[in-house]
């Protein structure tokens, strides 16, 4: 346990998400998409699917033989009226996930004029579940090693080089890129966003400076890598943190709850000065769970999960907003809904335990 805890920049142990169903279970993924999919429907978390489209593309990086599925959301030409060049969220899953998860997510951002490329890291997705399930938790622990970590970001920058390059790439604002994830995905995230993990006298910098702001699901620390601070402080771009009263990662003798994802919100460009800081918001909801933020409908209460969902998509196209240039921030261009922050917060106040911005207008 304690050498996963030094080596790993994602999770001490992996295992910990086999018991809050972070990732996928082991039946059949065909069958799962297709449930999920009706199920994300009846709840109305679907936008008019005249407003996107989707592409799926099998890339490869040749410098580190590695293999870089993803999944592209579009938005449609209606959806893109009056925006002119896309904004672009890229989407790093949890452990044992895959680019068909967070359907939810990137439908929406793509049927309000944003461009979601949807990653899948081929060392730590649902190929995990596969094979001999009495090594599935050296799979697991393998994925979460540092090794894994930084092929995650690798695999972040590549997909942006590959997208910028394509003739999408002539569509994107190339000024708003953002970095999202979910648990594992989060921690992929903040390294493109800036955190700076020091090993064995090293310093691990994996930034990618086209990174210009984040959204931050379920955000796990880097354990066993000192103060937060010293790894998140430095980061300089706005970020979003979503978390849940009961989003817990829970083993025999570890537990990570969210107290741990409050404390990387705290630490987030806790270095700079207080004039140079750049704008985070937190989203804490009450109830919940560690995977309610996935396309499953059943965590954390069937009731309370698809409300949960409605507001984190409502509340990132609020945050997304706030990066626009002032003549487009608040508005829906199609339907003329205020999209602030304080709108938001007023909307779903039922739902959270607590709301907060700092240097992000309203």
């Amino acid at each position: 346990m304690n050498s996963l805890k030094t080596k790993s920049l994602g999770f001490t142990l992996a295992t910990s998400l086999l018991l809050t169903g972070c990732a996928m279970s082991v039946r059949d993924a065909s069958v799962i998409a297709a449930e999920r999919e009706a199920a994300l429907a009846a709840a109305q978390l679907m936008p008019d699917p005249t407003r996107y489209s989707t592409q799926t593309f099998e890339w490869r990086d040749e410098k580190r033989n590695r293999m870089v599925p993803v999944r592209l959301y579009l938005p449609s030409a209606e959806a893109n009226r009056g925006v002119g060049n896309m904004p672009l969220i890229v989407f790093s899953h949890g452990i044992g996930g895959s680019r068909e998860g967070y359907k939810y997510l990137g439908r929406s951002f793509a049927a309000n004029g944003y461009a979601s490329l949807h990653l899948q890291h081929v060392g730590s997705d649902r190929q995990l579940w596969a094979g001999n399930p009495f090594s599935l938790l050296s799979r697991l622990s393998g994925a979460a090693q540092e090794s894994e970590a930084i092929e995650r970001v690798q695999d972040l920058s590549f997909a942006l080089d590959q997208l910028l390059a394509s003739p999408v790439g002539v569509r994107i604002d190339r000024t708003r890129v953002v970095a999202a994830g979910h648990s594992y995905g989060a921690n992929t995230s903040m390294l493109a966003a800036g955190a700076v993990v020091e090993r064995d006298g090293r310093k691990i910098d994996l930034r990618d400076p086209r990174i210009s702001a984040a959204i931050l699901l379920s955000a796990p620390p880097f354990y066993g890598a000192g103060d937060p601070k010293s790894i998140l402080g430095g980061i300089d771009i706005p970020t979003l943190h979503i978390t849940a009263t009961e989003d817990d990662i829970a083993i025999p003798g570890y537990r990570s709850g969210v107290a741990d994802r409050l404390d990387v919100y705290r630490a987030m460009g806790a270095a700079n000065a207080l004039s140079k800081r750049a704008g985070k918001a937190l989203a804490v909801f009450n109830g919940g769970s560690h995977s309610i933020f996935t396309d499953r409908l059943g965590t954390g209460g069937v009731e309370l999960n698809p409300k949960i969902k409605a507001a984190t998509r409502d509340l990132t196209l609020a945050f997304l907003q706030t990066l626009a240039a002032p003549d487009q921030q608040a508005v829906d261009h199609k339907s003329g809904h205020d999209r602030s922050l304080t709108n938001w917060q007023q909307k779903y106040a039922p739902l959270l335990a607590s709301f907060e911005h700092v240097g992000m207008g309203n």
